[in-house]
């Protein structure tokens, strides 16, 4: 408690000190055309909200507890949650009786004005989060991709990015190839730049991909930097074989990426990162848990004792692959991610292991291309561009499919939604709670009212959305960032630039006792034996 309230003194102190007020952009004469989303021609509006804001009588959920109570904020922070805060005439007061109060959203997988397969994410930095406040999440943690091999060129590239953000993000860091310099890159990127995870591809042959000795120089690195390591986990050289295979038969179309990557083949090289990791005694974090070969190979580790992270994204969780055996190609195209989405089964699955907590939160692996951009690999699969929405469908489709049917607690939608990435990724309580000293990044969503998703109502600038027509109870009403109002009745109000880079320290609680769990294997060795050395 007494370095909770420490903590408290210290944010509000330096925030007080840093404040400064948001510049105000006025309305664009040209409007955002509808189902492209927020560009750059400034067709946002500014935020008008004061730094002092009351919500009133709202149920306050954290990941272990909910109440009714008042939840003040003052220049960006938290500063007291209780019931009956009495406050003056010039407060901002946003009554939330008969709704949720809750943490923000925090996205753990998006790819944001990524170059990828030899195009780029149509949403970069502003529009992708915009489209993030407008479904509740109010921080995200990127991909960065080295330049030619190198970490610190691709961090520079990569906050040069993200200058037009309008919410807090963090970032984690890939590794696609293996030397002195990228070991000592990492090093800085812990050290000096608030990267604590990196992330290793198993799949993308020729692009991406790493092998099993790189992956153990990945994994000892990022344990003696007390860095999560991630990966990718499906088995890039089969993956290369299913689709030559699939070529082959003359299975050019969409459906042909699925069938040329098949669950076992995910199945396999989860078990292979799962047991590479043991064998190091590192955390691991599984990305975009698709199948259940991978989720059961992650329950196996974790009943054994093992510190393994499994994320499901909503897409695997809320979608089957039938989209893909649509005869129009743009509409089946726009279903192509990788891992792929499943069969029927694999969905509901996937949803029982989150909710026993075999898989621990979730996220979207935002990667958004237009249907022109799709359209590239309507002669061969192998060329269509992985990705596909969710950074602002996320919070609205966990809410419906989790709560709603009653397969998980609201405190438990705040952990799989916020609080868990904010604890593993070492940002809790900063970031993941509704506590005194946290960051005021909050959302108010009333359980009684509905969603409606289309393309031409999204946020994103792609023209086309994965879950088109879905409808479900729930609805983000309100949005906060960083003290600020940023959506309010139907209403964005992001300001470019307004976004902070959040540096993540390492050795997160997935760290604690490792050492001991290495000194005890040592006491276990019973070697070297001493011998006597023969006589010559």
């Amino acid at each position: 408690m007494n370095s909770l309230l420490a903590y408290q003194l210290l944010r509000i102190l330096s925030l007080t000190l840093l404040l400064s007020s948001f510049s105000r952009i006025s309305k664009s004469s040209e409007f955002c055309d509808a189902g492209t989303g927020f560009g750059d021609s400034g067709c946002v509006v500014s935020s008008k909200s004061a730094s002092k804001l009351l919500i009133k009588g709202g149920t306050v959920v954290n990941a272990h507890h909910q109440e009714i109570a008042d939840v003040y904020v003052e220049d960006g922070i938290i500063v007291a949650v209780k019931p009956n805060i009495k406050v003056g005439d010039d407060i901002t007061v946003l009554d939330a009786t008969g709704k949720f109060v809750m943490p923000g959203g925090i996205d753990p997988h998006t790819h944001l004005a990524m170059e990828f397969m030899g195009t780029e994410t149509i949403d970069d930095f502003f529009s992708g989060q915009a489209a993030a406040l407008a479904g509740g999440t109010t921080m995200h943690i990127d991909f960065v991709i080295p330049v030619k091999g190198s970490l610190s060129k691709g961090f520079e590239a990569y906050k040069d990015k993200a200058k037009k953000s309008c919410m807090d993000y963090g970032f984690h860091m890939a590794i696609t190839k293996w030397d002195e310099n990228v070991s000592r890159e990492m090093e800085i990127m812990v050290k000096e730049k608030g990267i604590n995870s990196f992330k290793f591809f198993l799949a993308y042959k020729g692009a991406l991909m790493i092998n099993d000795e790189l992956l153990l120089e990945g994994l000892k690195k990022c344990k003696s930097l007390g860095a999560l390591a991630m990966v990718h986990a499906e088995n890039g050289d089969a993956v290369f074989e299913g689709q030559k295979r699939m070529i082959e038969l003359g299975i050019t179309g969409p459906e042909g990426h699925a069938l040329s990557r098949p669950p076992v083949l995910e199945g396999e090289a989860t078990a292979r990162a799962i047991r590479l990791a043991s064998f190091v005694n590192t955390p691991l974090y599984v990305v975009h848990v698709m199948s259940i070969d991978a989720m059961e190979e992650i329950a196996k580790a974790r009943k054994s004792g093992q510190r393994v992270i499994g994320e499901p994204v909503v897409s695997g969780l809320v979608l089957d692959d039938s989209g893909l055996w649509d005869p129009d190609f743009i509409n089946a195209a726009k279903y192509v991610m990788s891992p792929p989405i499943r069969a029927l089964g694999h969905d509901k699955a996937l949803q029982a292991a989150l909710s026993t907590g075999n898989l621990q939160l979730v996220g979207t692996d935002h990667c958004a291309f237009n249907s022109t951009q799709k359209a590239f690999g309507i002669d061969d699969f192998r060329k269509i561009p992985n990705g596909v929405n969710g950074i602002e469908e996320r919070m609205h489709l966990v809410w419906d499919t989790m709560v709603e049917s009653g397969q998980i607690s609201v405190t438990d939608y705040v952990r799989i939604t916020s609080t868990e990435c904010a604890r593993i990724f070492n940002m809790y309580p900063r970031k993941g709670a509704i506590l005194a000293g946290s960051d005021a990044d909050i959302i108010i969503l009333n359980p009684n009212s509905s969603f409606q998703i289309t393309a031409r109502s999204h946020h994103s600038r792609s023209d086309t959305n994965v879950f088109e027509g879905r409808k479900g109870k729930g609805k983000v009403e309100v949005t906060i960032a960083g003290g600020k109002i940023v959506w309010e009745n139907d209403e964005l109000k992001a300001v470019p630039g307004s976004g902070k880079y959040i540096e993540m320290q390492p050795f997160s609680y997935l760290f604690n006792g490792i050492d001991k769990v290495d000194a005890k294997y040592l006491s276990s060795l019973q070697a070297p034996v001493q011998r006597s050395k023969a006589a010559s």
